[in-house]
């Protein structure tokens, strides 16, 4: 049961990327918008000029979004069995792999593109993913390497 669930969130938040992937130029950035207007009225001392705020959330979305999923697979692999280190680098090559179908799914989309430096953060994101997971164990199980 635990493996399956531990897929299924894996499938969902692929999902997740997807839905955000598949939203025209227009409504992302109305999405990241009301983001960064929600980050403004928390600080007030941050420049009206907002063009740098507004890319540093689109950017550590992107981040964030495989930070997770790197978290997520890797869980799954070691729950289906998986040893640890193997684990780590197939989820560094799944995550990269859905970075890059996610860039070239966004070329379909009205007023979105592909970017290369994308496939890179994600890729980067899933990484520090990864490397959290990797920590947490270590130090839940007193330093062993699973």
């Amino acid at each position: 049961m635990k493996k399956l669930v531990s897929w299924l969130a894996v499938l969902m938040w692929m999902g997740l990327i997807f839905y955000f992937s598949h939203q025209p130029g227009e409504e992302s950035s109305e999405l990241s918008g009301s983001v960064v207007d929600l980050v403004l009225s928390f600080v007030p001392f941050i420049d009206a000029d907002t063009d740098w705020v507004h890319f540093l959330i689109r950017k550590g979305a992107h981040f964030f979004i495989y930070f997770v999923l790197g978290i997520l697979v890797i869980n799954a692999l070691r729950v289906s069995g998986v040893e640890l280190k193997r684990s780590a680098w197939v989820t560094i090559v799944v995550c990269f792999l859905y970075a890059i179908s996610d860039e070239v799914h966004q070329l379909y989309i009205p007023g979105r593109s592909g970017e290369v430096s994308d496939v890179v953060l994600d890729t980067v994101g899933a990484s520090f993913g990864v490397l959290l997971y990797i920590v947490f164990k270590r130090l839940l199980h007193k330093g062993e390497w699973l």
